[in-house]
């Protein structure tokens, strides 16, 4: 047994040291601008993205859904674009795009052969200085949301679990609403409203602008400054925080779904946020639980005990939380307060016991794995940079934060376990049929 462990190690070691460093420049523009170069000649394109520090958060609570909203109205068109031609522009070039919001920040993104670079440049910079949001932009976009939130969340099974979660997780913060908002809070807002939205948050000094792949770095960097350096300065943003109270009673809630036959169950605790070591620590907890048909708790439920249908854990970190959510459907008449004390078994066992060496070692080759593939194309690499960034502070982590998961030991996996995943600490939400 030690040397099978010995030789999984080997093997990890040898596929983590075969892939290779991210390598890039990064520097700021007058405005506050933040730029990383990332060049890699590898294939003839490039990717022009820019990551502005605002997402779901950062609205007012009675003006959700207002990031969101303008991951759509930002590509309606600017002074220099006429309306509607912003995606004709993109595919015409031999180009792609597309654009998407988190609680804690929007990412837009181009994909160009390496010879328009020039061209991604100009239609972000464009968007940044030029944006035109007038009322049929408005009234446009506010259609194509509301048709998003009945396709994806209104109208589909189990559509609207992470609202019910995330209401009972949160009082204070922002994070109790999910990004999509609500409709009518967008029917409220006027166009005012929305123009201050954005001569706020969609400035050079909240944004980072990323250029990777195949480029010339000294011309690249003429053009970033010709484009982007001229763009005046928004007004610093002071970012409201929120104090939530330690959960430490029980949650127990219900929620209906006419869109589906089958029920779940959800349970889920409020976490740490996702730059701290903790986070990374339930990170790994929830790989090991529910990642794959091999994960402990897939095998029991699914496989031995035949009581659940799917069981996941998701890690949902955050900038300034997280939430540690286990879901499961349930086989034919189980009871779901039953499936919930399978699931606390597993949990107490991380509680009160080492998982393996060989679990251990499993995991850390999982992680790994993970993060080789995350960085595997020049989109991915793009995106990690923007994020390690605006999110985390440090771009470098890029090739680095593999390290601090491969120095968390067993013992820290015990611990945090014991801290953050008590029933006195969670949430109980059966997620039921909606009676006819």
């Amino acid at each position: 047994m030690r040397i099978q462990f010995y030789l999984l190690l080997l093997l990890s070691i040898a596929f983590y040291s075969n892939a290779q460093q991210v390598t890039f420049e990064e520097f700021d523009l007058d405005n506050g601008l933040h730029v990383i170069l990332h060049q890699d000649r590898s294939a003839p394109l490039v990717i022009t993205s820019v990551l502005y520090h605002v997402g779901a958060k950062n609205e007012e609570a009675q003006r959700t859904g207002f990031a969101h909203f303008f991951e759509h109205l930002l590509f309606e068109g600017t002074e220099n674009i006429e309306r509607g031609d912003w995606f004709k522009i993109v595919s015409s070039n031999g180009g792609s795009n597309n654009a998407y919001t988190t609680d804690d920040y929007t990412y837009y993104y181009e994909v160009f052969p390496s010879n328009n670079l020039e061209l991604g440049l100009w239609m972000e910079s464009e968007r940044m200085l030029h944006p035109i949001i007038n009322e049929i932009g408005v009234e446009t976009q506010n259609e194509v949301v509301k048709e998003e939130k009945r396709l994806r969340y209104d109208n589909s099974p189990y559509g609207n679990w992470a609202f019910e979660v995330r209401k009972h997780m949160f009082d204070q913060h922002p994070y109790r609403n999910i990004p999509i908002g609500q409709m009518e809070h967008l029917d409220a807002a006027t166009l005012e409203e929305f123009i201050a939205f954005n001569e706020k948050f969609y400035v050079p000094n909240n944004a980072v602008l990323v250029v990777a792949g195949d480029f010339e770095m000294e011309e690249t960097k003429q053009m970033v400054e010709a484009y982007f350096n001229d763009i005046p300065k928004g007004e610093e943003i002071v970012i409201q925080t929120y104090e939530e109270t330690p959960i430490t009673e029980p949650i127990t809630a219900e929620a209906f779904d006419k869109n589906i036959q089958v029920p779940a169950l959800f349970t889920a605790y409020r976490t740490p946020k996702k730059t701290t070591r903790e986070s990374r620590v339930l990170n790994m907890i929830s790989t090991y639980l529910s990642d794959g048909n091999s994960s402990k708790l897939y095998r029991k439920l699914v496989d031995e005990k035949k009581m659940s249908l799917q069981v996941a854990a998701f890690d949902m970190s955050m900038e300034d939380y997280g939430l540690y959510v286990i879901l499961s459907l349930p086989v034919g008449t189980t009871e779901l307060a039953a499936i919930r004390d399978e699931i606390d078994v597993e949990v107490e066992k991380i509680q009160n016991e080492l998982i393996s060496e060989k679990d251990y070692q499993k995991l850390l080759n999982k992680l790994e794995s993970d993060f080789v593939s995350s960085n595997s194309s020049v989109e991915g690499i793009a995106n990690s940079l923007a994020e390690y960034y605006a999110i985390y502070g440090d771009t470098h982590l890029i090739n680095s934060e593999i390290d601090i998961y491969r120095s968390i030991t067993r013992e820290e996996i015990r611990a945090v376990a014991q801290k953050y995943l008590n029933p006195n600490q969670r949430l109980t939400l059966n997620y039921l049929p909606e009676s006819k």
